[in-house]
């Protein structure tokens, strides 16, 4: 049995494409640095879009040394869930509940007011 095995490749395990002739798309390669010094170094391809800025590893906002600074926009705040709230509630409303909920917690507990 042993004389008559099966010799050949195994499936999956190595591509039978060669890298001869292949040429690797333009790149280029783009420094940002955050405000305490850190440098970040991000390859881009040469038609891509570069952002002026970037998010390190250590989570800072990094902004690209050669660009320009990003413009601050002019848009509307972010509003909180809090500030939504308050748009649909007055303050006597969210007290008046908030009572009404409380007095519910504590006689589920048993506790006296």
């Amino acid at each position: 049995m042993s004389d008559r095995s099966l010799r050949g490749m195994r499936l999956g395990a190595q591509s039978l494409e060669s890298e001869a002739g292949v040429e690797p798309a333009p790149r280029q390669r783009v420094e940002y640095r955050t405000e305490d010094g850190e440098q970040v170094f991000v390859t881009f391809a040469v038609e891509a879009d570069v952002p002026a800025t970037w998010t390190s590893k250590t989570g800072k906002e990094a902004l690209r040394v050669d660009g320009e600074k990003p413009e601050q926009s002019e848009g509307k705040p972010v509003r909180t869930h809090w500030d939504m709230l308050l748009e649909r509630r007055s303050m006597e409303d969210l007290e008046e509940t908030f009572q009404v909920q409380l007095t519910k917690l504590r006689a589920t507990r048993g506790e006296d007011d």
